[in-house]
């Protein structure tokens, strides 16, 4: 699978926390988490990454396998149990086509996967293969540097979001910037939770108001914040963008902000976001 997945897309995604899952807290993954758990973890260890659905048996019978195996193999790879259902985000990047599926990543990147419940021993010689392909060349490996230790105020942040408790992870990742108001992580994740905070409070119908009623500026930035929310980044830019056209004055710097704001949602190499950026620049001057 090297290459043929962009793991990128999943960094400090705007999704909403999902579900409880199966496996044991200590491998459950989310969408809040996947860039911590996985990708960064991925260059120091393996990650097994294994998409579940509480309604296969089968799925979740597989989560209690790797559990088992991880347990066996004591810190060798790291094992993160995905439920697919509310984390969608993550199933699509993969390009999952069934559940469960098992995916192993290394250095960021996928390596291998397999799809559908396997025989123990089955598995037990993909993970074999897995560690023999990634021996040596990460730095949690006897032969590298010793793994990043987490930051406990962050896992105390990303547990509470994992629990679905954003009014928690929110007053953690306040407590970091008090005590360091340069950390570019907290503040990151600060702006996803306080966006999820607005934008789930927000009526669908919001869209079809605004495209009604161009001149509402309320209604123009509610629908921006859902079509965001949809995971639709350049219909909200382009609306946001529009606005600032066709205005001038108080009204067109407060869209000029708001646009700002959810541009500071994303990697700014983010082809769209540099695509709106050009076009606000345009829309500007």
């Amino acid at each position: 699978m090297s290459g043929a997945v962009d793991l990128s897309a999943l960094k400090q995604p705007p999704a909403a926390p999902g579900g409880a899952p199966a496996a044991s807290g200590n491998h459950s993954v989310t969408e809040a988490d996947f860039e911590t758990k996985v990708i960064r973890r991925s260059m120091q260890v393996p990650v097994v990454v294994a998409l579940y659905s509480q309604r296969s048996p089968g799925s979740v019978e597989l989560i209690r396998t790797l559990e088992r195996l991880n347990a066996d193999d004591r810190g060798g790879w790291d094992l993160a149990a995905i439920e697919a259902e509310p984390n969608m985000n993550i199933v699509q990047a993969l390009r999952v086509q069934g559940i469960p599926t098992v995916i192993a990543v290394a250095g960021g990147q996928p390596l291998a996967d397999f799809e559908g419940a396997q025989p123990e021993a089955q598995v037990r010689q993909w993970l074999d293969a897995v560690m023999d392909a990634t021996a040596g060349k990460l730095e949690g490996d006897p032969n590298g540097a010793e793994p990043e230790v987490d930051d406990p105020r962050f896992t105390a942040a990303e547990d509470a979001l994992a629990e679905g408790d954003i009014t928690g992870a929110e007053a953690a990742y306040e407590a970091i910037l008090a005590e360091e108001p340069a950390n570019e992580e907290a503040k990151a994740a600060l702006r996803q939770l306080r966006f999820l905070t607005r934008a789930q409070q927000i009526d669908p119908a919001v869209v079809a108001t605004a495209d009604a009623d161009p001149a509402n500026l309320e209604a123009a930035f509610d629908a921006a914040d859902v079509e965001l929310l949809e995971q639709r980044p350049e219909a909200a830019f382009e609306r946001i963008i529009a606005v600032i056209k066709r205005t001038a004055g108080d009204d067109r710097t407060t869209a000029r902000t708001r646009l700002l704001e959810l541009f500071e949602l994303f990697d700014q190499a983010e082809p769209f976001v540099v695509a709106a950026r050009r076009k606000l620049a345009t829309a500007l001057y």
